[in-house]
């Protein structure tokens, strides 16, 4: 087992509880669907979270991969899926009671999962960038406009939908916010259908 491989059974473990955490939500509102108002800010918030943990398995393959077995790194991965996993918690109601409005239980619950989100990303930027100066590589990384203005843009309205009370702004936040992650997750396809996809027989 590599130091990577070490790390992410750890890591990647956190991060799946807040994964089952979000899933078992939305099964149990499926399974009161006829009892409950969805409404469509707390179905907005879940899939923003969602997508966001995804995000963070990617960067653990990208900034985590090559490091080396190190106790600080351990606790930095405990620190960000344990927000996750906060987060995740409070997106859907632990229990649905008859009649319930889920954006009722978005305004009282939001402010904590948006700014537990932020939280984790801001720490993982703050670790990215300081290790690329650290090590000198922040002179050979060609980081784009997807990084020097998508993570202001993140940051910043991930801000204003927690700390608004007007559901205009909170829910464009949100929209925009799913709309930039949209976007990734489309480069991130075509760059792999230009490569040509993958070989399934090997060779």
């Amino acid at each position: 087992m590599d130091p990577f491989e070490f790390f992410f059974s750890f890591y990647g473990l956190l991060l799946g509880f807040s994964v089952a955490e979000l899933v078992g939500g939305f099964a149990r509102l499926l399974h009161e669907r006829r009892n409950v108002r969805f409404g469509y800010l707390t179905p907005l918030l879940a899939l923003f979270v969602a997508i966001d943990i995804a995000s963070f398995w990617n960067q653990a393959w990208v900034i985590f991969r090559p490091a080396p077995y190190n106790y600080a790194l351990l606790i930095v991965g405990l620190a960000v899926a344990s927000t996750f996993y906060v987060a995740a918690t409070q997106v859907f109601p632990r229990e649905l009671k008859p009649g319930e409005d889920l954006d009722d239980h978005f305004w009282t619950r939001k402010r904590l999962v948006l700014l537990s989100v932020m939280g984790a990303n801001l720490l993982i930027v703050f670790l990215f960038v300081g290790l690329i100066i650290l090590n000198g590589e922040i002179a050979k990384l060609r980081l784009g406009p997807g990084f020097w203005v998508g993570t202001p843009m993140f940051m910043a309205l991930t801000l204003v939908a927690a700390l608004s009370r007007k559901r205009l702004v909170v829910t464009g936040a949100l929209a925009i916010l799913l709309a930039y992650q949209a976007w990734q997750i489309f480069g991130s396809a075509k760059a792999l259908v230009d490569k040509g996809g993958w070989l399934l027989l090997g060779g």
